[in-house]
């Protein structure tokens, strides 16, 4: 199977309940993340790569290192209720941006996940964001 982008991704995430889409590159797990437009106020579904700190997904606002953060987390900034979909569940999640101590713990537990996002975060001046959310 090709590795799954964007919008075919999400396709074939939801129609499959995750069976293909959840397992990405170098064995990583992708999650379904919507969020609501922050300009248009419609929904955007976004594939991202996911750890989990307990019962919480976390996600990185990595962009690939670019000096701007993704959409998906300005929209988050301004409105932090959002559905998630792992494999067949859905549920909705308030998000929130790991500070301080808890952001350096779970950096960690992102880079096992996705060992890029430290080249990333060397590309970039921003301090990339690390997102707990948390079920609502």
């Amino acid at each position: 199977m090709s590795v799954l982008f964007g919008e075919e991704h999400v396709r074939r995430y939801r129609e499959t309940d995750g069976e293909e889409g959840h397992i990405w590159r170098e064995g990583s797990t992708v999650l379904l993340l919507t969020t609501k437009g922050r300009k248009t106020g419609n929904e955007t579904t976004t594939p991202l790569i996911y750890a989990t700190d307990g019962d919480n997904p976390v996600i990185v606002a990595s962009k690939g290192g670019a000096p701007e953060h993704p959409g998906w987390y300005l929209n988050l900034e301004k409105n932090p209720e959002a559905e998630v979909q792992i494999l067949g569940d859905v549920f909705r999640v308030r998000a929130r941006t790991a500070e301080g101590e808890e952001r350096e713990r779970l950096w960690e537990v992102v880079n096992e996940v996705w060992p890029h996002y430290a080249e990333y975060q060397e590309k970039t001046d921003r301090v990339i964001p690390v997102v707990v959310l948390e079920r609502a």
